[in-house]
């Protein structure tokens, strides 16, 4: 009867993630994880081949955590962007693994999923991806340089957060039109009066 596993892949990646918010990347070796979970270093090559495996791992599975929070809300702009700060400030090291070369871009994508559709949703299929874009670059920028303490100018973070918020989802919605709705706009202007077609 074979002997059963000490450990499984799950709780190498729970580790995993503990250790990285305690210590950084740095803190994350298969060592440490080895010990955290209780067995020697050379077992967890059962499950995961290296370092780089597990620190996608990690990742990964961090991604997938946020996917599921992003889910979760309303599924507006503004619920998302709320919960994406949230997962930030409750893991910050997780969230910069996930924006490292470490998570595969698979993963990502299904991340990208809600705030697609919500984009989707604003500004039409055509332009949801440029607008997905844009989102994510604010609020990701905007996090970071909180995370990194890099707002020293005094003032009301939390306000500029929500003025940030405000502007993007005013130029997503209230902005100018697309080539699309440009065409269409002009196409109407250029309808004879009194036509119905």
């Amino acid at each position: 009867m074979p002997t059963p596993e000490k450990t499984t892949l799950s709780k190498i990646v729970t580790a995993g993630r503990e250790l990285l918010e305690a210590g950084g990347e740095r803190g994350l070796t298969m060592q440490s994880v080895a010990e955290r979970v209780g067995v020697r270093a050379p077992s967890l090559y059962k499950h995961v081949s290296n370092r780089a495996a597990l620190l996608t791992a990690v990742a990964e599975a961090t991604v997938d955590d946020l996917t599921l929070q992003l889910e979760s809300t309303d599924g507006s702009l503004g619920a998302m962007a709320h919960c994406y700060r949230r997962f930030a400030r409750t893991l910050p090291e997780g969230f910069r693994v996930m924006h490292s070369t470490h998570a595969p871009p698979h993963t990502l994508a299904r991340a990208a999923e809600p705030v697609l559709r919500a984009c989707g949703r604003l500004v039409g299929e055509d332009e949801a991806l440029d607008a997905a874009r844009l989102w994510t670059a604010w609020a990701t920028g905007f996090i970071e340089m909180e995370l990194n303490g890099a707002f020293r100018l005094g003032g009301d973070v939390d306000r500029a957060f929500a003025y940030g918020l405000d502007g993007i989802q005013r130029a997503l919605t209230g902005g100018r039109p697309s080539a699309k709705r440009a065409g269409r706009r002009d196409a109407e202007a250029a309808r004879p009066a009194g036509t119905g077609a």
